[in-house]
C-alpha cells in the first residue's frame, strides 16, 4: 500500500509541468541556505530558451511568493524575489511584458505588507526593475500605486528612527525608480501630471527639510558616492536634481508648483533660508533655456500672494533675487517689461499698505495690520532684485527698463502716486523715492560707448526735473543715477572725497579720448547739467553728501566727456559757484557758503592739472595757500568734516583768497582757450522747466519775462538800412564785440534789479506806458486793414489832372482764377 502511494506521487511530481519543476528546485529545504544557485541557471536558461513560458514561470513565483507572505515565510520571499531580479536582468524578449506584470504583483504585494524589510526589499527589487530597459513598449502598465505608495514611505513616522530612516530612503529611491521608468516612455502614464507631482514634490521637500543643511551645494552630476547615499538629505537632493534635469519646456510648471504650495502650506517663505535653498536646486537643475519659467512663475506667485504679509512676500522676492543671480541671462525671457512691471507694482502697493496700515486700504476692525518695518523691509528687497534683474540684461534692454521706470515715477499734478491711499504728497514722495533707488540699481555698472543712446532725452529730461525738487534724498539719487551712467571707466569711487589733491596721478584715473558721440552729447545736453549743477548748490537744504557727489559729478565730466569747450565751461561754472556763495543776494547759511567755495576750490585744483597749463596751475596753487593760512574755511579739509570751523557771517571775503577771472582768461589764453568765452561769466539759462518747478521767487519769474520781451520789443523790430560792409566794418565789429557783450550784461542787470527792487508802482508805470504803445500799433494795423484797398483797375483822373484811387467794395472786385478756391 505505501508503495503504491509513493509511487502515486512519483508519477504526479512527474506529470507536473517542466517550468514548475525548476521553480520548486531552486527553494531550498532550509530558506537560511538561500537560491540554489546551480537549479537557478537551469531555471533562466530554460526561460532563455522557451521565452513564451516566461509570463507562466512569473504567475507561478508571484503565487508562491504570496503563499508564504501569508505564512510569514519570510525567507522564501527573499529568495522568491531573488529569482525574479535575476530572471529580469537575464531576459529581453518580446514575451517580457507578462513576467513584469507578475513581478510588480509581487512587488505591490511586498509594499502593502506592513513589515519593513518587506517594503523595503520590494522597493529594492522595483529600483532594480526601473533601471532595465525594456526592448518591447507597454501599454497598460499603471503606477500610480507606487507613485502613492512611495510617497507615503518617505513620510513614514515609524518608531525606531533608524527604521523610520531606511523606510523614507526606500520612499525617495521608489520615487527615483518611478520616475527614470515612465519620464522618457511616452506609452506610461505621465509622471508630470499634477496628480503624481504632488504627490513625489512635496514628498521630497519633506525629506529634505527633515535634514536641511546650511547651504545648498552648487550644481553637481547627478551620480554620487555611496557614503552619499547613506544620508537621506543626499539621496532626496539628488533624487529631486534628477526629476528636474529631465523636466522638458511644458513641465516646468507642473514640477515649480508644488514647490510653491509646499512652501505656502507650511509656511516657510518667512524663514527664506530653505525656500532660497529649493529654488537653488531648481536653477541649477532645469535646462538653462527653461529659466524664464521658473521666474514667471514665481512673479505669479508673488501677485498671487499681495495681500499676504509683508514677511512672506519679502521670502519671495529674496527667492526672486538669488533665482535672477542664478539664471543670469536666461532669467527674464522674453517679457522684459512685465517682470519689472510686476516688481514695480509690488513696490506700489507696499508704499500703500505702509501709508494706510492695512491691506485692504481701511482699519475696521478686524482687519489685518500691518507692521511698517516689515514693509520697508520687503520694499528695500524688492528694489535689489530690481538691480539683480537688470545686471543681467543688455545693454539695449537695460535702456528700456530706464525708460520705463522713468515713465512710472510719479510727477505732481500729472498722475497721482497712489490712487488708493489718498495720501497726497507723502504717498507721491514716497514712490519717488523707491523708484529712484530703483533706477539707482539699474544704472549701477551700466556700461555704453553712445552717451545719446544711454541719456536720451526721453530720460534726462525727467530725471533733471527731479534735481529741482526741495527733497534733499530725491537729489542725492538723480546724482547718483548721473554719476552711474556717465562713469563708463569706474573713476566715481576716486572722487568721493572732497580734497585738495597735490598730484591727480596719484588717483590713476582712466581717461580716454573724446569720441564724437560725446562732443555731440555735450553740445545738445551740457547747457543743462551745468545749470542743475549751479542750482544744486544754491539748494539749501543741500549737505555734505550732496556737495561730495556735486564735486564727483564735476571730475566724471571733466574726465569723461570733456574737450576743450567743456573745459572752459566747466571752468566758468567752477567761477560761477565762486561768485554765487559771494552773492549776498542769495540767503544761503553759513555752511553752504564755505561748501561752495570748498567744492569750486577743489574742483579748480583738480581741472588745472588736467589742462597741464602751468600758469594756470601755478595761480590755483597759490590762491590755494593763501587759503591755508588766511581762510581754511574755504578748502575742502576744513569743510567737510565732522565739526566744521565755518566763516563768520560778519566777516567780508575779498583780495587774494578768490579765484580771479581775469587772471585765468589771461593764462589759458596763452594756451590756445578761448578767451572771450573764458572771460564771459558763466549765467544759467532758465527754461521752463525751472519756472514749472516752483522752485524760483515771483522777482526771477517776472525778470525773466521781461528779459524775454526786451528782445522782441517793436523798437528792435525797426530795420536799419543796409550798411556797406568793408573791410573796416568787420575789423571795427571784431574790436567792438566784447564791449557790446559787456554793455548787454549791464543792460541785462539793470533791466533784473530794476524789477527785483524798484517799488511797484514805477514797475506798474512802465507796463502802463508799454500797453499804451502796444495799442498805438494794433490801432495801425487795423487801420490799415479797414481802409480800402486800391481798385485793381488802377486810378482814375480827376478833372484837375491829379490821380484819384478809385474804391470798388471787395465783393465786385475781379481776382485772378489762381488766387479763387
Amino acid at each position: 500500500m505505501r508503495m503504491f502511494i509513493f509511487g502515486v506521487c512519483g508519477c504526479c511530481g512527474a506529470l507536473r509541468p517542466r517550468y514548475k519543476r525548476l521553480v520548486d528546485n531552486i527553494f531550498p529545504e532550509d530558506p537560511e541556505d538561500g537560491l540554489v544557485k546551480a537549479n537557478m541557471e537551469k531555471l533562466t536558461f530554460y526561460a532563455l530558451s522557451a521565452p513564451e513560458k516566461l509570463d507562466r514561470i512569473g504567475a507561478y513565483l508571484s503565487e508562491r511568493l504570496s503563499r508564504d507572505v501569508a505564512r510569514h515565510r519570510y525567507g522564501y520571499v527573499c529568495i522568491a524575489m531573488e529569482a525574479l531580479d535575476q530572471l529580469l536582468m537575464a531576459c529581453h524578449c518580446q514575451s517580457i511584458n507578462l513576467f513584469v506584470e507578475s513581478f510588480l504583483k509581487m512587488v505591490r504585494k511586498l509594499l502593502e505588507s506592513d513589515k519593513p524589510n518587506l517594503q523595503i526589499l520590494g522597493t529594492n527589487s522595483f529600483v532594480k526593475f526601473a533601471n532595465i530597459e525594456e526592448d518591447t513598449p507597454s501599454y497598460h502598465r499603471s503606477y500610480d500605486f507606487f507613485v502613492s505608495r512611495f510617497s507615503e514611505m518617505c513620510h513614514s513616522s515609524f518608531e525606531d528612527p533608524d527604521v523610520r530612516t531606511k523606510i523614507r530612503m526606500a520612499g525617495i529611491k521608489g520615487l527615483q525608480g518611478v520616475v527614470r521608468k515612465t519620464v522618457n516612455d511616452e506609452l506610461q502614464a505621465n509622471i508630470w501630471d499634477p496628480q503624481h507631482m504632488d504627490k513625489i514634490v512635496p514628498s521630497l521637500l519633506f525629506n529634505l527639510q527633515s535634514g536641511e543643511r546650511t547651504e545648498s551645494r552648487s550644481p553637481s552630476p547627478l551620480q554620487a558616492s555611496e557614503k552619499e547615499k547613506e544620508s537621506p538629505v543626499e539621496l532626496t537632493e539628488r533624487c529631486f536634481r534628477e526629476l528636474l534635469g529631465r523636466a522638458a519646456y511644458g513641465n516646468i510648471k507642473n514640477a515649480v508648483t508644488p514647490v510653491l504650495m509646499h512652501l505656502d502650506n507650511h509656511s516657510l517663505w518667512e524663514g527664506k533660508t530653505f525656500a532660497v535653498r529649493c529654488f537653488k536646486i531648481i536653477m541649477y537643475s532645469i535646462q538653462s533655456q527653461h529659466s524664464h519659467l521658473v521666474i514667471q512663475q514665481l512673479l505669479g506667485h508673488l501677485d498671487a500672494n499681495s495681500k499676504n504679509s509683508a514677511t512672506v512676500r519679502a521670502g519671495i522676492v529674496e527667492v526672486l533675487l538669488e533665482a535672477a543671480a542664478i539664471a543670469a541671462s536666461g532669467s527674464v525671457g522674453p517679457t522684459v517689461l512685465e517682470v519689472f512691471n510686476t516688481l514695480l507694482r509690488q513696490l506700489r502697493l507696499s508704499a500703500d499698505y505702509e501709508l494706510t496700515g492695512s491691506y485692504d486700504g481701511s482699519t475696521n476692525i478686524g482687519t489685518k495690520i500691518i507692521k511698517a518695518h516689515e514693509e520697508r523691509q520687503l520694499q528695500e528687497a524688492v528694489i535689489r532684485t530690481i538691480g539683480s534683474f537688470a545686471n543681467t540684461l543688455p545693454t539695449y534692454q537695460r535702456s528700456e527698463v530706464m525708460l520705463f521706470i522713468m515713465g512710472k515715477i510719479p510727477v505732481p499734478g500729472i498722475h497721482p502716486a497712489l490712487p488708493s491711499s489718498g495720501c497726497g504728497s507723502e504717498g507721491t514722495r514716497m514712490i519717488q523715492v523707491m523708484l529712484l533707488k530703483s533706477l539707482v540699481q539699474v544704472t549701477a555698472g551700466f556700461q555704453t560707448t553712445n552717451m545719446l543712446t544711454a541719456l536720451p532725452t526721453s530720460f534726462l529730461e525727467p530725471l533733471l526735473s527731479f534735481f529741482l525738487t526741495e527733497d534733499p534724498e530725491i537729489r542725492l539719487l538723480v546724482l547718483q543715477i548721473l554719476l552711474s551712467l556717465i562713469d563708463r571707466h569706474d573713476n566715481t569711487a576716486k572722487f568721493r572725497d572732497i580734497s585738495i589733491i597735490s598730484d591727480i596721478s596719484l588717483l590713476k584715473l582712466k581717461v580716454d579720448k573724446c569720441s564724437r558721440q560725446d562732443n555731440l552729447f555735450m553740445k545738445k545736453h551740457g547747457q543743462q547739467l551745468y545749470r542743475h549743477i549751479y542750482l544744486g548748490c544754491k539748494e539749501q537744504s543741500s549737505g555734505r553728501q550732496h556737495y561730495e557727489s556735486l564735486f564727483a559729478l564735476l571730475g566724471i565730466l571733466s574726465v569723461e566727456l570733456a574737450n576743450e569747450e567743456v573745459v572752459v565751461d566747466l571752468i566758468r561754472l567752477a567761477l560761477a559757484l565762486q561768485d554765487l556763495a559771494l552773492s549776498t543776494d542769495e540767503d544761503l547759511p553759513v555752511f553752504n557758503r564755505c561748501a561752495v567755495h570748498a567744492l569750486a576750490a577743489a574742483y579748480l585744483n583738480l581741472i588745472c592739472q588736467l589742462t597741464t597749463v602751468p600758469a594756470f596751475c601755478q595761480h590755483i596753487q597759490e590762491v590755494i595757500e593763501v587759503r591755508q593760512k588766511k581762510s581754511p574755511y574755504f578748502l575742502p579739509e576744513d569743510v567737510f568734516i565732522d565739526d566744521p570751523k565755518l566763516l563768520s557771517s560778519a566777516e567780508k571775503v575779498e583780495g587774494d583768497v578768490l579765484f580771479l577771472q581775469s587772471k585765468i582768461t589771461e593764462v589759458l589764453g596763452g594756451s590756445g582757450y578761448n578767451t572771450d568765452r573764458l572771460a564771459t561769466p558763466y549765467v544759467p539759462q532758465y527754461t521752463d522747466e525751472d519756472r514749472l518747478s516752483k522752485r524760483k521767487s515771483i522777482g526771477e519769474t517776472v525778470s525773466l519775462q521781461v528779459e524775454m520781451e526786451s528782445r522782441n520789443s517793436p523798437e528792435k523790430e525797426e530795420r536799419t538800412p543796409a550798411e556797406e560792409i568793408t573791410f573796416e566794418t568787420l575789423k571795427n565789429a571784431i574790436v567792438d564785440s566784447v564791449g557790446m557783450e559787456e554793455q548787454e550784461r549791464e543792460r541785462r542787470r539793470q533791466v533784473v534789479e530794476k524789477f527785483q527792487k524798484a517799488p511797484f508802482e514805477e514797475i506798474a508805470a512802465h507796463c502802463g506806458a508799454r500797453a499804451t504803445l502796444l495799442q498805438s500799433k494794433l490801432n495801425q494795423i487795423f487801420d490799415i486793414t479797414i481802409r480800402p484797398p486800391p481798385s485793381p483797375s488802377g486810378t482814375i483822373s480827376s478833372g484837375y489832372g491829379q490821380s484819384q484811387s478809385r474804391s470798388i467794395p471787395i465783393y465786385e472786385m475781379k481776382f485772378p482764377d489762381l488766387c479763387v478756391y
